[in-house]
C-alpha cells in the first residue's frame, strides 16, 4: 500500500521508502506484528527485606492499610538520580469518612518503592516537601535531580515542593513505571482495603484536551507509517547511548513486553532538512505518543502532561482510511508500543532523533 501523502503546513510532502536494506522499514499494511505482553513484577514488602524500613513482620506483608519504604539492595543510590511521583487520592475513604490521599514515589526501575497515606486536610506542598525529605533520609538516598509527575491538577503542589528542594519538576506522562505499579495496586491493595468505595471515580482524572496548532519549529518535510524489526529497533536504542543522537528509550523487560525480534513494530518516521535542530526541539518536550486519528485523518503528538499537537493530516479516502487503522492496530498489537525516528532523508541510514514510545491507558486511580 502506498504511503499516506499529509497536507500543508505541517510534514508538507511524503515519500514511499524503498530502501529496506539499509534502513529497514516497511508500510504498516504489509502484516501486523505478533506479541505478548505480560504482567509487570512489582517486588512486595516481602521482598524488600534487609533495606525496607518499615520492617514489617511476615504477617503484615500483604496488610493493604501497611505503607512501604524500599529500595533494592542490589542497586547503587547514587544512581538514581530521577523520581517519579503521584500525589492523588485514592479510591478509599479513611475513618472520618472522608477520601484518603496518598503518595507514590519510584524510579524507572521501580528499585526505589515509597508509599504513605495522607488525610485529605494534609495535602500541601509543604506535606510533600517533608515527605520526599523523608524517603532521602529514610532510605540513605540523594534527593533527585528530576521528579516526574503525570497530573496536571497537582503541578502547582509539585512545582512547589520541588523547588523549596532544588529538584527540577517535570510533567510529563512518560512515568510508565508508575502508571504499571498504580494498576497493580489498584488491583493488590487497594481493592482489599477496608475503605475502598467500589466505583468511585477518581477525583483527579487525567486531561485529554483538543490538539493545538504545531509549532513552526517542529515543522518537518515529509513523513512516512513505519515498521522496524524489534532487533532494529535495539539497535536504535542503544545508539542513543553509544551516539551523539537524541531521544529516549524503555525498558521492555521492565514493562514487561515480550516481543521475537523478528516483530515488526509501528513507527512515524520524519524527514527534515534540518533534522538535528528538529531533533534538539523534540528532545525538550517529553514525547509521550503519537496517535492516527482516523475520523480527522490526522496525527496527534502528545507531549509533556497535558499537551496535544496536530502534528500532520493527509488526505481522507478509502487508502488512507485503511493505512490509518492497520498503523494504529499494529500498535495495538505491540501493547501501544511505537516509535517516533527523525532523519535527514526517509532513505537515509541513520537517524538523528528516535524515540521509542509506549501507548498506555491512564490508571484506574
Amino acid at each position: 500500500m502506498a504511503c499516506l501523502s499529509c497536507s500543508l503546513p505541517l510534514l508538507q510532502t511524503h515519500k514511499a521508502i524503498s530502501n529496506f536494506s539499509v534502513f529497514p522499514f516497511k508500510s504498516v499494511a504489509i502484516c501486523l506484528p505478533k506479541c505478548k505482553v505480560k504482567s509487570v513484577h512489582i517486588p512486595s514488602v516481602s521482598e524488600a527485606s534487609s533495606l525496607s524500613s518499615t520492617n514489617l513482620e511476615e504477617e503484615e506483608d500483604d496488610d493493604p492499610t501497611a505503607e512501604l519504604v524500599y529500595l533494592d539492595p542490589e542497586i547503587d543510590p547514587e544512581s538514581i538520580s530521577e523520581w517519579e511521583l503521584d500525589f492523588c487520592s485514592r479510591p478509599i475513604l479513611d475513618i472520618r469518612g472522608k477520601k484518603l490521599w496518598e503518595l507514590l514515589v519510584c524510579d524507572d526501575s521501580l528499585s526505589l518503592q515509597y508509599t504513605k497515606y495522607f488525610p485529605n486536610n494534609l495535602i500541601n506542598s509543604i506535606t510533600l516537601k517533608d515527605a520526599l525529605l523523608s524517603i532521602s533520609n529514610d532510605l540513605g538516598i540523594p534527593l533527585p535531580d528530576k521528579i516526574r509527575f503525570f497530573r496536571s491538577q497537582m503541578q502547582t503542589i509539585i512545582t512547589r515542593a520541588c523547588n523549596e528542594l532544588a529538584i527540577k519538576p517535570v510533567p510529563s506522562k512518560r512515568c510508565l513505571s508508575l502508571v504499571l505499579w498504580l494498576e497493580d495496586r489498584y488491583e493488590t491493595v487497594y481493592t482489599r482495603h477496608p475503605g475502598f468505595q467500589k466505583g468511585a471515580k477518581p477525583l483527579l482524572a487525567l486531561d485529554n484536551p483538543f490538539p493545538m496548532e504545531l509549532p513552526e519549529n517542529l515543522y518537518g518535510e515529509k513523513w512516512a507509517f513505519v515498521q522496524l524489526p524489534v532487533s532494529a529497533v535495539r539497535k536504535e536504542v542503544s545508539n542513543l547511548e553509544t551516539r551523539l543522537v537524541f531521544g529516549s528509550s524503555l525498558d521492555l523487560d521492565l514493562l514487561g513486553i515480550e516481543i521475537e525480534d523478528n516483530t515488526l513494530i509501528p513507527g512515524l518516521a520524519v524527514a527534515s532538512s534540518r533534522a538535528k535542530p528538529l531533533a534538539a526541539w523534540m528532545n525538550g518536550l517529553e514525547v509521550c505518543s503519537i496517535e492516527a486519528d482516523v475520523d480527522k485523518a490526522s496525527l496527534i503528538l502528545s507531549v509533556g502532561i497535558s499537551t496535544r499537537y496536530i502534528y500532520a493530516t493527509y488526505k481522507k479516502n478509502p487508502a488512507s482510511t485503511s493505512e490509518a487503522e492497520a498503523w494504529e492496530a499494529a500498535k495495538k498489537a505491540c501493547g501501544g508500543l511505537h516509535f517516533l525516528a527523525i532523519q535527514n532523508d526517509l532513505n537515509s541510514d541513520d537517524c538523528v532523533g528516535f524515540w521509542l514510545l509506549l501507548d498506555l491507558p491512564p490508571p484506574p486511580v
